[in-house]
């Protein structure tokens, strides 16, 4: 069973940015598709941003295309989140998810979740 902890998570000022960094353990990291999930206050959870095991692959959603970017580290068993250009939109807890079904892609396939960090954007 993995184990994902994210943080990075904080207050910033629209226009800012954050870098987000989830940490894994306890599983075979390289093997798993990996993603970041956001639910704000009243709302349910969406996908943000995806990238597949190798990391040769990136998939986003539209709200993230030209601002997000996320990456990984096999070596250090670690994904990234770094976000540009904050909008006090994005505001959200913000979680990391394994998919360890070695399926396809699809958001759908994320089994695994970390406990989320915050990210607040104040205008």
């Amino acid at each position: 069973q993995v184990q994902l902890v994210e943080s990075g998570g904080g207050l910033v000022q629209a226009g800012g940015s954050l870098r987000l960094s989830c940490a894994a353990s306890g599983g075979m990291f390289s093997t798993y598709g990996m993603a970041w999930f956001r639910q704000a206050p009243g709302k349910e959870r969406e996908f943000v941003a995806g990238i597949s095991r190798s990391g040769g692959s990136q998939y986003y959603a539209d709200s993230a295309k030209g601002r997000f970017t996320i990456s990984r580290d096999n070596a250090k068993n670690t994904v990234y989140l770094q976000m540009n250009s904050l909008k006090p939109e994005d505001t959200a807890l913000y979680y990391c998810a394994a998919d360890t079904t070695g399926w396809k892609w699809s958001t759908s396939n994320f089994n695994s979740w970390g406990q989320g960090t915050q990210v607040t954007v104040s205008s």
